[in-house]
C-alpha cells in the first residue's frame, strides 16, 4: 500500500456569524485542534472547501471527519457529504445544547456563560469522537491514553493545521472530458516504479485497482481509466528514467 501521511481527523465547523451557536462551532473546533487534540486533528476551511479547495477535499475523502454546525440547517454536515462524501461524525450545537438542559447562549463575538459552557460540551464530544475514529481509549483515571502513542511527537507547543497542508498527493487526470482529482495516484506511481512494473495492460488494470481503494470510480469507466493510468504512468515511467 501507498506510504501515505499519518491518519488524522478533519474539523470541519459551520462559517454561521448570524446565530450565537455558529461562534459555539468555531471555537469548540478550535479547542479541539488546539487544546484537546492538536496531534490528531486539522481544520478543514469550510469557504475553501465550497471553493474548490482540492487539499481539503482530497482530505476529507480519504480521511475520516466530524462535521460541527450551529444549528438544524447543517452547512458543513451537506457541504462535506456533497463534495467528499458523509462526515464520520456530525454535531449540531442547538441540539447539544438541548440535550444537555443549557440555557440559550448569547452573545456573536463574546459568549455569556452558557455559550462558553456549550463550547466546553461541543468540544468534549468531538474529541471522544476523534478517539473513536482513531481507535483509541481514553483513561480517566490516569488522564492518558490506553495505548500509547505509535509515533513521537515533537516537544513543544502544538499549534492547529490544516488539511491544505497534510501532504496527501493528488493528481489530476482527464477522464472522458472531465477532469478527475485522484487521491493517492503520484505515490502509487511510485510504488509501481521502484516494483521495476513496466507500462503494459496488466499493469493498467493493477493500478486500476490500486486507485479504486481511494477514489471513487464511476460505473462503465473501468476501460478509460486504465487507459488514462497506462497513459499516465508511463509518462511518469519515462520522466523518471529521464532524471537519471
Amino acid at each position: 500500500m501507498p506510504d501515505l501521511p499519518k491518519k488524522k481527523v478533519g474539523i470541519v465547523a459551520c462559517s454561521g456569524e448570524e446565530l450565537p451557536e455558529g461562534t459555539v462551532t468555531r471555537l469548540a473546533a478550535l479547542k479541539v485542534l488546539e487544546e484537546l487534540r492538536p496531534a490528531d486533528t486539522v481544520t478543514i476551511c469550510l469557504p475553501l472547501f465550497l471553493a474548490g479547495g482540492e487539499g481539503d477535499r482530497a482530505f476529507a475523502r480519504f480521511y475520516p471527519t466530524i462535521a460541527v454546525d450551529g444549528c438544524k440547517e447543517r452547512c458543513a454536515e451537506r457541504a462535506t457529504e456533497m463534495y467528499s462524501g458523509s462526515p464520520a461524525a456530525s454535531f449540531v450545537v442547538s441540539d447539544l445544547i438541548a440535550e444537555n438542559g443549557l440555557e440559550p447562549p448569547q452573545g456573536r463575538r463574546r459568549l455569556n456563560e452558557a455559550g462558553v459552557l456549550a463550547v466546553d460540551i461541543t468540544a468534549e464530544h468531538m474529541a471522544r469522537a476523534v478517539d473513536e475514529l482513531l481507535g483509541k481509549g481514553w483513561s480517566r483515571r490516569t488522564g492518558s491514553f490506553i495505548e500509547p502513542e505509535t509515533a513521537t511527537e515533537a516537544q513543544g507547543v502544538i499549534e492547529a493545521t490544516c488539511a491544505c497542508g497534510s501532504g496527501i498527493p493528488v493528481q489530476e487526470v482527464l477522464v472522458e472530458g472531465q477532469n478527475i482529482t485522484l487521491i493517492a495516484l503520484p505515490v502509487i506511481f511510485q510504488q509501481f516504479h521502484k516494483a521495476g512494473k513496466l507500462p503494459s495492460d496488466d499493469t493498467a488494470k493493477e493500478l486500476f485497482e490500486m486507485v479504486k481503494i481511494y477514489n471513487p470510480i464511476s460505473e462503465g469507466t473501468d476501460k478509460s481509466y486504465t487507459d488514462i493510468l497506462l497513459r499516465e504512468y508511463s509518462d511518469f515511467c519515462h520522466k523518471e528514467e529521464a532524471a537519471k
